[in-house]
């Protein structure tokens, strides 16, 4: 299975190479948190909640020299293409907060599916760490319904046909409303015309929301859980969701 990617100057990770970038200086204002340290916190209270769910996979990816970080663990409780996912990031370089999103990834590409809210916390000050923990405890109480209605979504894509033509439309919205950038463009139309996986050939919702997952790969971390999130909106708006 193929991981994922970061932008341009990103790169793939373990858990165990977050620890090797070094940690911003602490200030009276400002409390840096640690990308390693971060991963197993959320990891550790994701395996206490989630415990009817087994762990069958984590990602970690870093960009800026370390700066900014990108992650996301997948669950698995059922037989079926997709697994619960947390998706996470963090930054040293004050560029973002933390911010935490719940949703799915698709097992064969990895590809994510991020629906709802992105939880921010918005400030590293002293009592991050609790703060932290409470939002991430509430997030994952969260998650399961969030799951079913993302899962739900999937089916609603998998039996809405797409022809070329619809699939091109919605192309051009998604790159003018800035969710695609004229790079990415190029990779939805290949994934579209071309899948590069077997269960993406049916010319259907699913498979160009999967063309469009595929591109967003490469966005930076910055954005990328806000783009998936927008992804998602946009085409369960269309119809192509469950409602």
């Amino acid at each position: 299975m193929e991981g994922f990617m970061m932008h341009v100057d990103g790169k793939e990770v373990t858990r165990e190479q977050l620890d090797l970038i070094p940690l911003p200086q602490e200030s009276d204002t400002y409390k840096p948190v640690s990308h390693y340290h971060l991963a197993n916190k959320l990891l550790t209270i994701s395996q206490v909640i989630l415990k009817d769910y087994l762990l069958v996979g984590e990602h970690y990816g870093l960009a800026r020299n370390g700066n900014q970080m990108f992650a996301f663990f997948k669950f698995q409780k059922d037989v079926g293409d997709l697994a619960l996912s947390l998706a996470f990031r963090n930054s040293y370089d004050r560029s973002m907060s933390i911010g935490l999103a719940m949703g799915a990834s698709v097992f064969v590409c990895d590809n994510l599916a991020l629906q709802g809210e992105i939880v921010v916390m918005k400030k590293h000050t002293k009592n991050v760490w609790l703060a932290l923990e409470t939002t991430c405890i509430q997030t994952l109480y969260r998650s399961q319904d969030c799951f079913a209605k993302i899962t739900e979504d999937a089916a609603a894509m998998k039996s809405y046909p797409v022809n070329d033509l619809e699939a091109f439309k919605l192309m051009g919205l998604l790159y003018g409303r800035d969710i695609i950038s004229p790079r990415q463009l190029t990779v939805v139309k290949e994934e579209w015309l071309r899948p590069t996986y077997e269960e993406f050939r049916p010319r259907t919702m699913w498979s160009l929301y999967n063309a469009c997952t595929e591109a967003l790969k490469s966005s930076p971390p910055l954005t990328v859980m806000e783009k998936h999130v927008q992804l998602h909106h946009t085409i369960t708006a269309l119809g192509g969701g469950g409602r």
